[in-house]
């Protein structure tokens, strides 16, 4: 059995975790932050990533915590609907559910769920060298350790990315987006339902559930350059100013929501890559694959990493050959995935009257076989 390092605490790292001990081999996850505390907001599990969580032996955990999303509506700002999708057909052939989760509940019940002495924290990654034995990876405190193998789970700024890849660029989008979550029990929405609205000028809005009465939502408007200066000033009453007139229940949740509680980010992504496996150094979740968030599929994208990292360690003992045989199966689909999401971002912000018209009457005239393909492909494949 080989020893492993996994660096990120996130759910692509954990995850990953869990599916190397059950191969036999030893891990440890290093980890920047001090505490793995309740930040972030929340995410869409698609069927697809719960099915792979039962592959990796963690539904159970995972799936109490969270919400059945079943029904997913796209509407204009005055609450026309576009577009309605019910998952039903595709969650009951995959036998899994949609569900609407908080990351850091998500976080959490992964790792209650290693060994205790898995996850080391506080240990900000520098770089790596290889060996002739392995992999040697140093810290910001001074401190290294040695493994067989490396595994970079550390999101959108991948240091273990940047030291194979240095010109591998983030892509920002165009937009930036505010999220929140919040207690919804009081709107009394129905059940397993999420909407997004594309409204004119670039102005985008969704919510979906994510358990326990709370709902997640977010906020999205076009910004010409990043981290733009006027927006990181922006509060609660800022953004209801900005989609006063939206429909139910958009008023409602920016109303219940308090500043304190605004996470802002702009959005980016990573161009696709050409390679996930470098030797004994694998790329995973966001460190190789990070995308926009308009498909809903970025966490889940990271748990099917693990999954089929789990599928591929199964049919080989040669783990660099594992690793090459992952790089194969992932790549076609996290390129398409990512791509799509691009796309579909610049359609739903786009800007002007007659633009978004034309969109929005495209839409509505949109063939159900056309949407149901879509999810086809995205519940459907692993």
């Amino acid at each position: 059995m080989a020893h492993f390092l996994i660096i990120g605490g996130g759910i692509g790292g954990l995850s990953a975790a869990h599916a190397l001990l059950a191969h036999g081999h030893t891990v440890r996850v290093y980890e920047a932050a001090p505490e793995l505390r309740e930040v972030g907001a929340g995410v869409v599990l698609g069927a697809n990533a719960m099915r792979a969580l039962h592959q990796l032996g963690l539904h159970e955990l995972v799936r109490p915590q969270g919400t059945a999303v079943t029904h997913l509506h796209l509407l204009d700002q005055n609450g026309r609907l576009l577009q309605a999708a019910d998952t039903a057909a595709f969650t009951r052939k995959l036998r899994f559910d949609n569900v609407g989760i908080h990351r850091a509940v998500l976080q959490q019940e992964l790792l209650r769920g290693l060994p205790t002495d898995t996850v080391v924290l506080g240990k900000l990654f520098e770089r790596f060298e290889e060996t002739a034995t392995g992999i040697e990876a140093h810290f910001a405190d001074g401190t290294s350790t040695s493994a067989d193998f490396l595994i970079g789970a550390d999101g959108l700024r991948s240091r273990v990315r940047h030291q194979l890849l240095p010109k591998a660029t983030l892509r920002y989008a165009g937009y930036t987006c505010w999220r929140a979550v919040v207690d919804g029990s009081q709107l009394a929405l129905p059940e397993g339902q999420s909407g997004e609205t594309w409204g004119a000028q670039g102005r985008r809005f969704g919510y979906v559930p994510v358990g326990g009465g709370r709902v997640y939502w977010f906020a999205c408007l076009n910004s010409p350059a990043p981290q733009n200066p006027v927006f990181r000033s922006y509060r609660v009453a800022d953004l209801q100013r900005e989609f006063a007139g939206f429909h139910a229940p958009i008023p409602a949740l920016l109303t219940l929501t308090r500043d304190e509680q605004l996470l802002w980010n702009d959005i980016q992504d990573l161009k696709p890559l050409s390679h996930l496996a470098y030797g004994r150094v694998l790329l995973l979740g966001d460190a190789g694959h990070a995308t926009t968030p308009n498909l809903g599929q970025g966490a889940g994208m990271a748990i099917e990493d693990a999954a089929v990292l789990s599928q591929c360690l199964a049919q080989t003992t040669d783990i660099e050959a594992a690793f090459r045989r992952f790089e194969q199966r992932r790549l076609p689909r996290t390129t398409r995935i990512v791509r799509t999401s691009w796309q579909l971002g610049r359609v739903g912000q786009l800007e002007g009257r007659l633009l978004t018209t034309l969109r929005n009457t495209a839409m509505r005239l949109l063939p159900a076989a056309i949407s149901r393909s879509q999810m086809a492909w995205l519940y459907e494949e692993v």
